[in-house]
């Protein structure tokens, strides 16, 4: 019994499946840290080249639209193709879209270089990324990683943002962007090193499985599969509402806080470096908060949880404009360590409901779902710097997303359990009829 206990405990700790994890996390922090460039670039690109925060902000919703409108596809073109090829192609695109931002004269080319080429990049390892190799490598503790994985993204933008903005201020955005062009590059080799697509190829049943599951025959049209999964999905209940409650999502957290939080920050005085440190310090509270709301997915109703969520977030959103001042307050780091544990961690839940609702389609779902978090996040991000233009402050925007995530909380509680009938053959249980 303790041979079989010894080799039992050496094969959860040593099973490949937490170095594909590792991999993928290493691949989601370097994509991570290219989202924080946008609220860094605002000031730099406006004195450099007069334009205004309205086209700056152009740029970073059209990334964010791609971001999020790439993600299923992605999904797809890894049945198709594999993992390993769809990561490294990706981390050479951004690496290509970021070194010609460099060069760049006109803001349509910055709407091009940045917005489109460095979008469809990361999108590729956005967090449908994440959920595809959680779900074809972990039976167990899929929520845990699922959390783990999910916040990557924001572990990059922590580890890399006080860096770039300190890089900004002494020696130019243009180094600061051929940083982590060299970060990429040297990223996508150890990822065709690392990576492996199925558990097959290496002989291994997923982890918490009891026997080896065959590999899936490449799915042909990885197109098509995209959209046909999209217009199944898009009539049910679920997805509407889960869509409905993510563009909100979106729009309170990367589309508003990354692009436009250091702006609103100095306009009342505080410095742009503080600003970046501040939403550093959220990235560490966002690692926690992803992780343990993973941990809580795994154990409590997703609905119940994204609700509860989304509530917390549209309070604090709506006091933000209170605690804004030219230095750091005991009551702003209070917003920073609350709005850090929630940003991400609304992820966990909704891929777990994908996974319930779509069973072996829910990334292709998720990635939908998290198209409509780009829609929102990169409506936030124009919208919020078109309104910082008309009414030549940031407080209105706080205000309405608050609202807004008030009524996404609302959403989530509509979205109704699958049955066991439903969650075991991967169909839709309706949640409202004819919604």
């Amino acid at each position: 019994m303790d041979a079989v206990n010894g080799l039992s405990h050496r094969s959860r700790f040593g099973h490949r499946a937490w170095w594909v994890a590792a991999a993928a996390l290493l691949a989601i922090v370097v994509a991570g840290a290219f989202s924080t460039l946008p609220g860094l670039l605002t000031g730099p690109l406006h004195r450099e080249f007069g334009w205004s925060r309205g086209s700056i902000g152009l740029a970073a919703s059209a990334n964010m639209v791609l971001y999020g409108l790439t993600a299923p596809f992605a999904a797809a073109l890894m049945d198709r193709f594999g993992i390993r090829r769809v990561v490294v192609v990706a981390l050479l695109v951004i690496a290509s879209g970021a070194g010609l931002t460099t060069v760049m004269t006109t803001a349509w080319q910055f709407t091009l270089f940045w917005g489109m080429l460095v979008g469809l990049g990361t999108g590729s390892m956005a967090t449908a990324f994440g959920a595809t190799v959680t779900q074809r490598w972990f039976v167990r503790r899929r929520g845990l990683v699922t959390g783990v994985l999910a916040s990557g993204s924001v572990f990059g933008q922590m580890v890399f943002l006080p860096a770039l903005s300190w890089t900004v201020d002494h020696h130019g955005w243009r180094t600061s962007l051929v940083t982590l062009v060299l970060a990429a590059c040297a990223t996508a080799p150890l990822m065709w090193l690392m990576l492996r697509d199925h558990p097959a190829d290496v002989g291994r049943a997923p982890y918490g499985a009891e026997r080896l599951v065959p590999k899936p025959l490449p799915t042909e049209g990885a197109g098509r599969r995209a959209v046909a999964v999209l217009r199944d999905a898009a009539g049910t209940a679920p997805f509407r509402l889960m869509a409905g409650a993510y563009a909100i999502c979106g729009a309170s957290t990367n589309g508003i806080m990354w692009t436009h939080f250091t702006p609103a920050a100095h306009d009342h005085g505080m410095p742009a470096t503080t600003a970046s440190s501040l939403l550093a310090a959220i990235g560490v509270f966002n690692v926690i908060g992803t992780v343990a709301s993973g941990w809580a997915t795994d154990r409590r109703d997703p609905r119940r949880l994204l609700a509860v969520f989304f509530a917390l977030r549209g309070l604090i959103l709506m006091c933000l404009p209170l605690l804004m001042s030219a230095t750091v307050q005991p009551s702003m780091m209070v917003f920073v360590v609350t709005f850090g544990l929630l940003d991400l961690a609304t992820v966990p839940p909704v891929i777990a409901l994908c996974r319930e609702f779509y069973g072996d389609a829910g990334a292709v779902v998720f990635g939908w779902v998290g198209a409509a978090h780009q829609v929102g996040a990169a409506m936030a991000a124009y919208g919020g710097g078109a309104a910082r233009d008309a009414f030549g402050s940031y407080t209105p925007v706080w205000v309405t997303l608050g609202a807004l995530c008030a009524g996404a909380a609302l959403l989530s509680l509509l979205v109704r359990r699958a049955s066991p009938a439903d969650r075991s053959a991967g169909r839709c249980l309706t949640a409202v009829d004819h919604l």
